[in-house]
Formats: C-alpha cells, structure tokens, sequence
C-alpha cells in the first residue's frame, strides 16, 4: 500500500506570511533602526477600512472617551483651474502614510515635511523590509500618493481623555500643501510635494506621539485592521496598571474594530487571526482571550525605551 503523505510538501508561504515570519524574527533579535509615531487619538479610533465611496463626506468614530471625525476635503486642479472633490482617506496606506508623516516632523523638529525627499525611500522600505531588492512599481507609489492627497485635503477633528483631561484638536492636521507641478496621466489630481503640518496638531503630536517599530508595520501593510490593532495595544498596554489588568469585552471589541462586520461570530474568525499576526510583530504583548472577551495586562512598550533592549519576548 502506497503512503499519500510521503509525496505531500508544506504548503508554500505567501509573501505576506513569509514577511510576518522574518519580521517576528527579526523583531525578536534587535532593536528597531526605523521607528514610526502615531498619535494616540489615531491608535484609538480608526479610519474607514475600506473605501466608502466619493459620495460619503464624513465618516465619525467614538471609541470610550475617544472620539474623531473626518470630513472629505477639495484640492486645487491646476488644470481645471478650480477646487475639485477628493475622497476620504482610508485602508492600510493611509495609516501608513500618517505615521510617517509623523516620523518626519518629529525627527526634523518642524511641521514641515518634504515629501519628495522621503516618501519614495520610505514605500521602498515597507514594501520590502528585508531589502530583497524589490523596487515599489509605479501603481503602487500611485496608490500611496492618492491617499496622501486625500489625508491631506481631509478634514480631522479629534478629542480624547488623557489623563482625565480632555485633548482636542480642531483642524485640519495638514495644514498645507505645495503641489508638484507635474502630473501623472493616470491620477487625478498632483501629489503633494512638501506637507505641512497644522500648528495645533504639530503641538499635540510632539506631546502624544505613540513610537512604532517600522518593521511590524511593513509586515501589517496589508491589514487596516491589524495596523490597527497593533497601535492600540502599543498605546495601551503599557499604560495597563501592574497590579490591575483590564477587561475588554468583545462587544467593545467589535464596536472599535469590527466596520463591516454585522455578525459577531465571523468579527471574532477574523479578529483573532489578525490578532495572532500581530501578536508575532509585538511580542512583549501581554494578553488573555476569553468567551466573554478580551484581558489585558501590563507590557512592555513594542519599541522599547531609548537604551534597554528587549531579546526575550514575553508569552501572553
């Protein structure tokens, strides 16, 4: 009798697995050379996942005591010589896009960002972490540089409690944006040439600015939701009092990460695969899972503090 499990190999990899696998790794072994910045508001609430359609201006979220609204913004067409519509910002690129933004004006020490200077470089490093030599085509820089001009057309208003204060900003969190001259047949509008960002959302920034391991986000650039996840827990857990863990329940749960999703059951099928993903990109996480929902517990921070390395990662 022939054995049919001799023949049988594992199944390929895709690159979004492998990405994962070699980020876990080398997120266990060194420190991040690259870090992003989130602000917490952003690691609270969340942006449309997908694309709600041009004909949706606004898109509101309220998360505990967190709350943001959007508002679809107009940008100039030099060709039209008039103000046209842009859509909403949305999914993974849009994150991304922020935390950069981010990153820039926190390490310059300016509102100013050139963009030129540093967008391309920074694609390349998401699209291929481990320096493989895969170059980001041209669709893809175009995707990335559409929804740079929709966060930077959009209007962004956020308050959240930090420290039983209540933080709100009240403006735009791009405050202007010099456009290039040039323009791509296939876009609609020129991209952003150097950002600035608001005053108002500068200063908060400075202030509640959650640090990110750049690594994990290129292996979570696929996933709203998993960007999502891994900055909420990168705000929170660390701020989880020792001695006191707390309880999420998975009504909460799906009430912060669960858009599009009608049924609890198949929120749940997918949240915890993404949480599975995640939790290999932040090992340091501290966490239980339950029928009731979700516990956590005190953990270190994913990018650890400046000079304290951490090799072991710690098992929920």
């Amino acid at each position: 009798m022939t054995d049919d499990t001799e023949d049988k190999k594992p199944p390929k990899l895709t690159l979004v697995q492998k990405r994962a696998i070699d980020a876990s790794v080398e997120i266990s072994l060194s420190p991040p050379e690259d870090i992003a910045y989130q602000h917490t508001v952003f690691c609270q609430t969340c942006l449309p996942y997908r694309n709600p359609g041009d004909e949706v201006r606004e898109w509101r979220r309220q998360q505990g005591r967190a709350l943001m609204l959007i508002e679809a913004g107009q940008a100039y067409d030099p060709e039209r010589q008039d103000y046209v519509k842009v859509g909403l910002p949305y999914g993974p690129k849009a994150r991304l896009i922020l935390a950069h933004l981010n990153a820039e004006a926190l390490k310059q020490g300016s509102p100013m960002v050139a963009v030129e200077d540093s967008f391309t470089a920074f694609v390349r490093r998401i699209q291929d972490p481990f320096k493989a030599g895969r170059s980001p085509t041209g669709p893809e820089i175009r995707k990335f540089k559409d929804q740079l001009v929709c966060l930077s057309s959009a209007t962004i208003r956020l308050a959240v409690n930090v420290d039983n204060r209540m933080l709100q900003v009240n403006s735009q969190i791009v405050g202007a944006f010099e456009l290039w001259s040039g323009k791509d047949e296939h876009q609609r509008m020129p991209w952003p040439a150097t950002i600035q960002l608001s005053s108002d959302y500068f200063a908060s920034l400075k202030k509640h600015a959650v640090p990110l391991d750049e690594r994990a986000l290129a292996a979570l650039a696929h996933s709203a939701m998993g960007l999502d996840i891994y900055t909420w827990l990168a705000q929170r857990l660390h701020r989880v009092p020792p001695n006191r863990p707390q309880f999420v329940p998975w009504i909460s749960l799906k009430a912060q990460f669960g858009q599009g999703y009608d049924r609890m059951d198949n929120f749940r099928r997918v949240f915890l695969q993404t949480l599975r993903l995640v939790h290999g990109q932040y090992q340091t996480a501290r966490f239980e899972l339950s029928a009731k929902g979700m516990t956590l517990f005190h953990s270190l921070p994913p990018v650890p503090p400046r000079g304290f390395v951490v090799n072991n990662p710690v098992k929920s």
